[in-house]
């Protein structure tokens, strides 16, 4: 085995961005500021970036001398979170809601949210169920929470149809949910949209470190930011010149899973099946090398944009790692370390 690179993150930044990332709504098809927010940042750190036509961004890592002999390695991880959009105003001047990506309602009753409308207007609101009250309604509890029973309560003096849409608010404006993050001293990340804007807060942690060391990996590398990965198209196009192509995406938490919130996750299978035998070898390989805490799960329930490139018709080699996240598609939690220990396995890879 060879010599461990050992590479030393840099924590705040990696926990900064993070922090960005976070505060920047963008649920699926809604990612215009937070691409804009990418965008500058890797100006910064010196970087190439092109946009794909869908809004996926494409950031170019020259390897060192001989790159082009050994192929390009592609990496992935998505800016598109859970959201919703407005499917009617209703009488009572409430919003219905259809979902943008899959959760279950009652992970969202009670949020805070933000409604985004086409003509550049935000307004705050409230989900709430049909029967938000005991008070009032005897059948509170046992009311289902599916779509046709939740609504969204405006922070606006309305109560017609009437009087909502003359806030210029219409049907198939985007809703984004209120990430309410803390980063704890102790190293507990907890926030909504980990999933994943903490494996693209590694890739920043990657780029950073490149920069900041002035190496250049023995390859050439494409990271690509996604747009559509929570409606299952995210990557379905990359560029022709990738042969392995790794999802940089959170690792589930529960039964019959190994992956802790301080491990990174090596996912061998998920529900587009198992992923390249060769590719999650070395990377379980090194991650031993390098003194990573890490876990081999499998994922029945679970897809990712590698899935997505493979579906597209992508003649590569693929595989899925990233920071354990507990409460996936709910209020979720990490650590910081197994944010810096996924960059630090990218960064081994990269290398080999």
């Amino acid at each position: 085995m060879t010599t461990p690179l050992n590479p030393q993150l840099n924590r705040d930044y990696t926990l900064n961005i993070l922090q960005k990332l976070l505060a920047t709504p963008s649920p699926s098809g809604f990612c215009m500021d937070i691409m804009e927010l990418v965008r500058e940042e890797v100006a910064k750190l010196g970087f190439k970036l092109e946009m794909t036509l869908k809004g996926n961004a494409i950031i170019t890592i020259p390897g060192a001398d001989g790159a082009n002999e050994q192929g390009t390695l592609g990496l992935t991880a998505h800016v598109d979170t859970l959201g919703a959009m407005v499917r009617s105003v209703k009488p009572n001047g409430m919003l219905r809601f259809t979902s943008v990506g899959g959760y279950s309602m009652h992970t969202v009753e009670g949020e805070y949210c933000l409604v985004h409308t086409r003509d550049g207007r935000v307004y705050e609101g409230t989900v709430l169920s049909t029967k938000p009250s005991v008070h009032v309604y005897a059948d509170m509890r046992d009311l289902k929470r599916e779509e046709a029973n939740m609504e969204i309560r405006l922070d606006e003096l309305t109560s017609s149809k009437e009087e909502t849409e003359s806030l210029g608010i219409a049907p198939g404006d985007f809703i984004s949910w209120d990430p309410r993050t803390r980063v704890i001293p102790n190293g507990w990340i907890k926030s909504r949209h980990l999933d994943d804007k903490a494996s693209v807060a590694a890739l920043f942690g990657v780029m950073e470190w490149l920069k900041r060391e002035g190496r250049q990996p023995i390859r050439n590398v494409k990271m690509i930011l996604s747009t559509y990965e929570e409606v299952g198209h995210g990557s379905s196009y990359i560029p022709s010149d990738v042969e392995e192509f790794i999802a940089v995406d959170m690792g589930a938490i529960g039964d019959d899973l190994s992956t802790t919130e301080k491990d990174v996750s090596i996912c061998a299978k998920d529900s587009s099946g198992p992923y390249d035998y060769g590719m999650t070898s070395k990377l379980i390989e090194l991650a031993k090398r390098e003194s990573l805490p890490y876990a081999v799960d499998i994922y029945p329930h679970y897809g990712s944009d590698a899935s997505a490139a493979l579906r597209g018709g992508g003649n590569i080699r693929a595989a899925l790692i990233g920071p354990g996240v507990h409460s996936s598609h709910g209020m979720e939690r990490t650590h910081a370390e197994a944010v810096v220990n996924t960059a630090a396995l990218l960064l081994a890879y990269m290398f080999e």
